[in-house]
């Protein structure tokens, strides 16, 4: 290898100055190279910003695509915390991004999604035996279902692009295992999800300023810097949660003013829920409180009794129950209540189902494509089943409904051994789990990208915890092989 020519004692300063500066044979190519692509990015940045149109959000894209590959390239794991503390703000920036080419529409979302699958498939590569095998096995029959409804799937574009979304879903919770190596990495994990918060949170207050006087039927409904309030909503029964784990956390406890900060923000939270007004998030959160109470605290459960009375008192919370009791006869989804509405797709689109596909189902996205002719109000619109359960088993079939419920039932158990270890860590997060059920039987949770990547990383932190902590036969007989100690790496917090 060529070597810099080294100083002699008799060359002048400017002599040393230029000596130091002057490149070998090795990094003459790398100078080659940078002019290179500097030229060629002369030559192409005119005809990008002409596709582009020339709008500030869309040019922003390029280099935004360059800082990710850098990032991607050098420092994934810096890649992996940008990305876990600002996604929850970029729906308001990416949207302004997309464009089409060819009758297909992207953006820097697009960009932003291939980067985590491209990380976690980078990070596999260069540690394998970090990721548990039994956790890749949970995924692969939901994976190998989903594969094989984009195969038979009626619309192949959409079916094609919801595998991806599935993908980066997948790819999330890989990640967190090599982010958590040390029970201080999954508090710093929660940490980060919280951070996360803090924009959309302060944004909500800009959210009701411009159109809190304003409303459809419904009236006002927050949904902060995402695209509908009740993705919000469900952003919202991840990150209380984990604030409440914060605040009740021994293993690491706050200071006495940032308990104070914490749990004012936790009340915040709360009052944001509410402004959401999406009603299977509210009893979501209940049920995380009273299962919180019956483990833990059991003098909460005195507050939670008064809790029906108080929320009548709240007109938010008061019209949304009672609109439950009106619009329940199905003639039209104008005088339908949301819930009367579901019950009428979700029959239309069971009843038209024909019992040869009830193994296999349609393939991926059919429910939406067959909607307009099994849903008398589809109005000519695509509607999805507003129920992960009706669609996953419309679309994938018995065996695609088995493997997702699979895949469930194998997180729920690794965090339930996690109990020996860490129990409040194990009860958020199985928490955080059973939330998730439940919101699925009443919304299109497959389609909420910014949550599930938030969902999965907090799942995967939780996962990752219970292998480090000798809760999964892995870790305990990697410990007998150490001496009967689980060994743990240094942490990246």
């Amino acid at each position: 290898m060529p070597t810099d020519i080294p100083y002699q004692g008799t060359a002048s300063g400017s002599s040393k100055v230029h000596m130091r500066w002057l490149p070998n044979q090795g990094q003459a190519h790398t100078v080659l190279g940078v002019i290179v692509l500097a030229l060629l990015a002369g030559i192409v940045v005119p005809f990008y910003a002409e596709v582009m149109d020339y709008k500030l959000a869309r040019l922003a894209a390029l280099p935004a695509f360059l800082l990710f590959g850098f990032l991607l390239l050098f420092n994934r794991m810096a890649l992996l915390t940008l990305i876990i503390v600002f996604r929850s703000v970029g729906d308001v920036v990416l949207e302004s991004t997309r464009f089409s080419i060819g009758g297909y529409t992207t953006g820097l979302g697009g960009v932003i999604n291939l980067c985590v699958i491209l990380l976690a498939c980078m990070l596999v590569m260069e540690r394998p035996q970090q990721l548990p095998k039994k956790m890749v096995w949970s995924w692969l029959p939901f994976l190998l279902a989903a594969l094989f409804g984009v195969v038979i799937s009626p619309e192949k574009g959409d079916a094609i692009r919801t595998y991806l979304t599935l993908l980066s879903y997948f790819a999330m919770f890989v990640s967190a295992f090599y982010f958590v190596r040390s029970a201080q990495d999954f508090r710093y994990c929660v940490r980060l999800v919280l951070w996360s918060s803090v924009l959309p949170a302060l944004y909500a207050v800009l959210d009701v300023a411009l159109h809190g006087g304003s409303g459809g039927a419904e009236g006002f409904r927050l949904q902060s810097t995402f695209t509908h309030p009740n993705i919000f909503a469900f952003y919202l029964t991840l990150v209380i949660p984990l604030t409440l784990f914060t605040l009740k956390d021994k293993a690491m406890p706050l200071s006495g003013t940032m308990r104070v900060v914490v749990t004012l923000y936790f009340f915040y939270l709360l009052a944001l829920l509410v402004l959401t007004q999406t009603r299977s998030a509210w009893i979501a959160c209940l049920f995380v409180f009273v299962g919180y109470a019956l483990l833990f605290e059991r003098r909460y459960l005195l507050y939670l009794m008064l809790l029906p009375v108080v929320a009548l008192l709240v007109p938010e919370i008061r019209d949304r129950l009672l609109d439950l009791g009106s619009g329940t006869e199905a003639v039209g989804y104008a005088k339908l209540n949301s819930f009367a509405w579901r019950l009428s797709i979700w029959e239309s689109g069971l009843q038209w189902m024909r019992p040869s596909h009830y193994l296999s189902g349609y393939g991926v996205e059919a429910f939406r494509h067959f909607s307009q002719t099994f849903f008398p109000a589809a109005n000519k619109m695509n509607w999805g089943a507003h129920n992960v359960y009706v669609q996953w088993f419309f679309d994938a079939g018995v065996l695609g409904l088995c493997a997702y419920l699979f895949l469930y039932a194998r997180m729920v158990l690794v965090l339930k051994a996690l109990f020996r270890a860490d129990r409040l860590a194990s009860f958020i997060t199985i928490a955080i789990v059973i939330v998730y059920l439940v919101v699925s039987s009443s919304d299109n949770m497959f389609g909420y990208l910014v949550f599930n990547w938030y969902f999965w990383f907090v799942i995967g932190a939780g996962c990752a915890l219970a292998t480090i902590s000798g809760a999964l036969p892995t870790a305990k007989t990697d410990a007998k092989v150490n001496g009967g100690v689980p060994q743990q790496k240094a942490g990246v917090g």
